[in-house]
């Protein structure tokens, strides 16, 4: 039988959407205002394949969280590239050729997602993130572009407080 919508149903809600623009990417020991470009959280689940007579079902395997990218703006102080740096020596000191452990070199981060008077409205807790590439990009004599830094970070798990 064909239903007939109220009024009230067909008028569109009003909302606000969450903008790219308006968000926090918080890391212990890196400035946040350093920060210009940012992935959000991806999650990837396997898929598992069962034969069952002429065809097949799926179920979920394992489940993990990708790597996040983010681009920082590399200002002359404070030095982006020097608190970059100073992480990477966490895990790997380039002069004594010494590593560390996971304790020292992995950090939890938090993404905030805000509205318009920057109350959070989304928050992610990063747990033991990593860097994973650093790449302090190319200069050019042509250009007046300002330097950045690019970085990868992979985390043990991601929550979505909320």
């Amino acid at each position: 039988m064909a239903e007939t919508l109220s009024v009230t149903d067909m008028l569109p809600n009003k909302f606000e959407p969450k903008r790219k623009f308006r968000w926090v990417f918080a890391i212990e020991g890196i400035d946040s205002f350093l920060m210009k470009t940012s992935a959000r959280p991806t999650v990837t689940t396997t898929e598992q394949e069962i034969p069952f007579i002429n065809s097949f079902r799926y179920i979920a395997g394992k489940t993990k969280f990708e790597q996040i990218s983010l681009t920082l703006h590399d200002p002359i102080a404070p030095s982006g590239a020097q608190q970059v740096m100073e992480w990477i020596r966490t895990g790997f000191e380039s002069v004594s050729g010494r590593a560390g452990y996971a304790d020292f070199y992995k950090r939890d981060c938090q993404l905030k997602l805000l509205d318009p008077v920057g109350t959070v409205v989304e928050l992610w807790d990063l747990k033991g993130c990593m860097l994973v590439t650093t790449n302090f990009n190319d200069l050019d004599y042509g250009s007046e572009d300002p330097t950045e830094i690019a970085i990868t970070i992979r985390a043990d798990n991601i929550v979505l407080q909320f």
